[in-house]
């Protein structure tokens, strides 16, 4: 939690310093947005090929483990269809697109940010960056809160559905308490497994 209410403190920190003025134009975007996007990209890639992730993944994985992400998925993309009808202002892919940041809101926020400015201009994108980034960070604080109440009412992978991608860091240790020991491997295989597909899922919707 403590990681999420720093990137809030950040977005607030430059929202407020945006709006002074004080920050040269030629930082707003462009360039500069795209190289911090590529380094991101980047980050994923060192963090799964540097770290555990592979090998745990080949040898925790097991073909029925794979129904979860798989689950996560579908869920994700049915109920942002839904949500567009809330937000008539957002193209249904637009809104797809949001949830498909599984809660990886660091990557997915820029991402739309850079993939959306040629179709909604800056402004627009960055309004559909920054909601993208509000999404995702509410998930995960809904997770690790109601991480007992979703194991009560919806079983012990319950959790793991919602923490998304953050179900093998920040949302692991919820996880643990509440689910137990048993559901960890599995929780890694998601958050792994979601990481992977959060900037490819992402990426076509944008597009498309």
């Amino acid at each position: 939690m403590r990681n999420s209410l720093i990137a809030v403190g950040l977005f607030l920190t430059g929202l407020l310093i945006g709006s002074i003025g004080i920050v040269p134009s030629e930082w707003l975007g462009g360039q500069l947005t795209q190289f911090i996007l590529y380094l991101l990209i980047i980050q994923v890639g060192l963090g799964l090929g540097a770290g555990d992730g592979l090998v745990m993944l080949r040898r925790e994985l097991r073909p029925r483990m794979l129904l979860v992400p798989v689950c996560t998925i579908l869920g994700t993309l049915l109920f942002s269809a839904f949500a567009s009808l809330l937000l008539p202002m957002w193209r249904t892919t637009e809104c797809v697109a949001l949830g498909c940041g599984f809660g990886y809101y660091s990557l997915s926020s820029v991402l739309i940010t850079e993939l959306k400015e040629a179709s909604l201009g800056l402004e627009g994108a960055t309004a559909l960056g920054t909601l993208a980034l509000l999404t995702n960070i509410v998930r995960e604080l809904i997770a690790i809160a109601g991480a007992p109440v979703f194991v009560k009412f919806f079983g012990k992978q319950a959790p793991v559905v919602a923490a998304g991608v953050t179900s093998m860091d920040s949302v692991l240790p919820s996880i643990n308490r509440y689910s137990g020991a048993e559901v960890v491997p599995i929780a890694l295989v998601h958050g792994l497994v979601l990481e992977v597909s959060t900037p490819l899922l992402v990426t076509f919707f944008c597009t498309v």
